[in-house]
Formats: C-alpha cells, sequence, structure tokens
C-alpha cells in the first residue's frame, strides 16, 4: 500500500444520491473522507445507506440535520463546529438555511462502495435538488 495525497477540488467530483455536490479526497481500506456541500436554501433528498456509516463535521453555512433510525428521530441545527453521526440504516435529509453554502467533512467507513450503497426513503421536508 502507498500513500495518498489530494487537494481538494473546486468542483464537484460528483453529485451524491440525497443531490448534495460531493469532493472526494483519499481513501483507505477502512475508511474514505470527502467534502459535502448543499447550495444556499435547498433542501436534500432523504436518504439510508446499506452498508456505511458516517461521520459530519460543518465547516461552514447553517441548515438543519432530520435523522431516523427505528423509532428514535430528531432534528438538529447544523452550524459550523458541529460534528454528528449517520449509523448504517439511519435515514437522513439535510438543508442549508442560508444565503451560503452548507458545507461538511465527512468521513465514510467502509468507504463508499458506489450507487448502490443509498436508497430513499420518505423524509421530513420537499427536496429542491
Amino acid at each position: 500500500m502507498g500513500f495518498e495525497t489530494k487537494r481538494l477540488h473546486s468542483g464537484p467530483d460528483a453529485i451524491a444520491p440525497d443531490g448534495s455536490e460531493v469532493r472526494v479526497l483519499c481513501q483507505l481500506s477502512r475508511g474514505g473522507l470527502a467534502v459535502f456541500s448543499l447550495p444556499p436554501n435547498a433542501v436534500s433528498k432523504a436518504v439510508a445507506h446499506r452498508t456505511v456509516e458516517e461521520v459530519w463535521y460543518i465547516i461552514s453555512g447553517i441548515g438543519r440535520m432530520w435523522r431516523k433510525l427505528g423509532e428514535y428521530e430528531e432534528i438538529v441545527e447544523l452550524t459550523p463546529g458541529v460534528s454528528l453521526t449517520i449509523p448504517t440504516g439511519t435515514h437522513f435529509q439535510f438543508r442549508c438555511d442560508e444565503h451560503e453554502p452548507l458545507t461538511a467533512i465527512g468521513a465514510t467507513m467502509p468507504p463508499w462502495p458506489g450507487e448502490s450503497e443509498a436508497y430513499f426513503v420518505d423524509g421530513t421536508w420537499l427536496p429542491t435538488v
């Protein structure tokens, strides 16, 4: 195994199933890192993941995230400095509530396996992306 070094691209590498922009960073065999961004005043599609779990850290913007796992659900405020978890199977949806994009760094464990990983679920807000 070698080393990997990457610089953040100015444009997205992909669009996530939830509609957010993704800029892929480094990956190893047990996890990957990416930057997720949602445009101003946008609402993502609600999704869940089949096999991966994620940890997010909000770096800019203001918004909210809805998460539901089993009978437990909550909506949390997203502001710079907030970190949150998305366990495998969690239904989640997020929104940007300001005129500046909502941007988060996310660690995915194991690394993102491909398009069939996420599936759509009923969310709490009407998606706009």
